[in-house]
């Protein structure tokens, strides 16, 4: 697309940062970029009342989203040991869309699709 008023050619963003990741002088600065970028997008957490307070819940409108009392909700957060069915549940109360559980292993991401583990099939 070209700018008629300046007489330049449009590129998109991502267009430009092809094009620099082409060129080895700057290559590796480009890759380091888009790890931190992608680093910084990642929201990390400690616990599964992170993941709510995320996304400005409180333990009532979570335990509303799953059909039980607010008690239920506040045991599902403190245990330390639950079934992938009951967190894939517990997170789409939550308002996850797509929650997967993500592993390195020897270097490679694999990642465990909880959707998989829908109890409402």
């Amino acid at each position: 697309m070209t700018d008629h008023r300046k007489g330049r050619s449009f590129r998109s963003g991502n267009e430009r940062i092809e094009q620099l990741a082409a060129n080895p002088a700057i290559a590796e600065q480009v890759k380091q970029v888009r790890a931190a970028t992608a680093h910084a997008d990642r929201v990390y957490v400690q616990t599964l009342a992170d993941i709510r307070k995320a996304g400005r819940l409180t333990q009532t409108d979570v335990a509303r989203e799953l059909g039980v009392e607010q008690a239920a909700v506040s045991k599902i957060e403190r245990r330390h040991d639950l079934l992938l069915s009951t967190l894939r549940d517990y997170l789409a109360a939550a308002g996850a869309q797509h929650p997967r559980i993500v592993v390195e292993k020897d270097g490679m991401e694999v990642s465990l699709d909880l959707d998989s583990f829908d109890t409402n099939v």
